[in-house]
């Protein structure tokens, strides 16, 4: 992480088909953050099409939702990023159609970098998976019209 190259990322969200959280991707996850000021929240109740083995959220999955909530916590505290380094700990499996509920948080930022804490637990509060991140801060690409006014609703990761 020592050298980033400069990155510009167009971030008109309007077509809606980001994987975590675009509502236009037929096979995206659909997370629907709020920010309540200091965390984000989201619930999910994964299906079959998410599963590795019978029945359990595939791992892949749940890096994805993590790593999501991660992006939604730094847009919200307005930073556009990049993940760059994302560690995860997988607590309990997750099994099909449970609720989950995510949370994410901002720990640190500085003009070049934001650290991220997430966790997924279930509606009981059993943990299910944490993971922290290290996002690269990205300039926005130069657009005519098409970059929305005000900070845009959803978070790319």
């Amino acid at each position: 992480m020592e050298t980033w190259p400069q990155v510009r990322v167009d971030i008109d969200l309007r077509n809606e088909l980001c994987f975590g959280c675009g509502k236009n991707n037929p096979i995206g996850l659909k997370l629907d953050f709020k920010w309540d000021g200091k965390q984000a929240r989201a619930e999910f109740t994964p299906t079959k099409f998410y599963q590795g083995w019978s029945g359990i959220v595939h791992g892949g999955i749940i890096n994805s939702i993590l790593d999501e909530a991660m992006a939604y916590a730094a847009l919200s505290e307005g930073r556009h990023c990049i993940t760059a380094r994302m560690q995860t700990r997988i607590r309990s499996p997750a099994l099909i159609d449970e609720v989950l509920v995510i949370t994410a948080f901002v720990t640190k930022k500085s003009r070049k970098v934001v650290e991220t804490k997430a966790i997924i637990t279930l509606k009981d509060g059993t943990p299910v998976a944490e993971g922290t991140s290290s996002q690269f801060v990205v300039k926005s690409k130069p657009s005519g019209s098409s970059q929305s006014a005000g900070k845009p609703r959803k978070a790319r990761s």
